[in-house]
C-alpha cells in the first residue's frame, strides 16, 4: 500500500474499484490498488465485455479507446469534463447530472461496504490480505443487496 495526496490532504492505503450492474445494483467485479494508482488503470479488469453502457466519472473520460477494445457494443456514457477556457458548458453539466444519476448505483454498494460491514478503514497490513477482505466484503454486500429477490 502507498501514499498519495489529494489537494493539501495525504491518504495512506488501498483503493477499491468495483464494476456494477445498473440494472440489479450488484458487483460483479471488482480490483483493489493501492491508494497512489490512478482511477483508470484498473478499468480494463471491470469491463466483462458483454456491457451494454459504461458510466464512469470524468478520470475515464480519456479512456474511449479501451472502452471501444474491451466491451465493443457498449456506448460510452462516462462524464465528460464540462469547463473549457474558463467557461461552463451548461448542456454538458446537463447531461452529467443525468449519467450521474445512474452511477449513484456504484455508491450504493460502497454505503453498504463501509457502513453494514465497517470497511472504512483497513484491518491488515499490506495490499494482498485487505484485497481478500474486501472481495468476502463486497460478496456479502451482493447478498444484502439481493435479499428480498433471494427471499422470492
Amino acid at each position: 500500500m502507498h501514499q498519495t495526496r489529494k489537494g493539501q490532504q495525504w491518504y495512506f492505503g488501498m483503493k477499491m474499484h468495483i464494476g456494477v450492474d445498473s440494472r440489479t445494483g450488484l458487483a460483479h467485479s471488482a480490483v483493489v490498488t493501492a491508494a497512489n494508482v490512478h482511477d483508470k488503470h484498473p478499468l480494463p479488469e471491470l469491463l466483462h465485455g458483454n456491457e451494454q453502457r459504461v458510466y464512469g466519472d470524468s478520470a475515464y473520460a480519456s479512456q474511449r479507446a479501451l472502452i471501444e477494445s474491451k466491451a465493443p457494443q457498449a456506448k460510452d456514457f462516462t462524464n465528460q469534463r464540462v469547463r473549457r477556457d474558463g467557461e461552463i458548458d451548461e448542456v454538458e453539466r446537463s447531461k452529467n447530472h443525468n449519467k450521474s444519476k445512474v452511477r449513484a448505483r456504484v455508491e450504493h454498494v460502497f454505503a453498504v461496504v463501509k457502513r453494514l460491514w465497517g470497511f472504512a478503514k483497513v484491518r491488515y497490513r499490506g495490499l494482498a490480505k485487505n484485497a481478500t477482505r474486501s472481495f468476502v466484503v463486497l460478496g456479502l454486500a451482493n447478498i444484502y443487496l439481493a435479499r428480498q429477490r433471494l427471499a422470492a
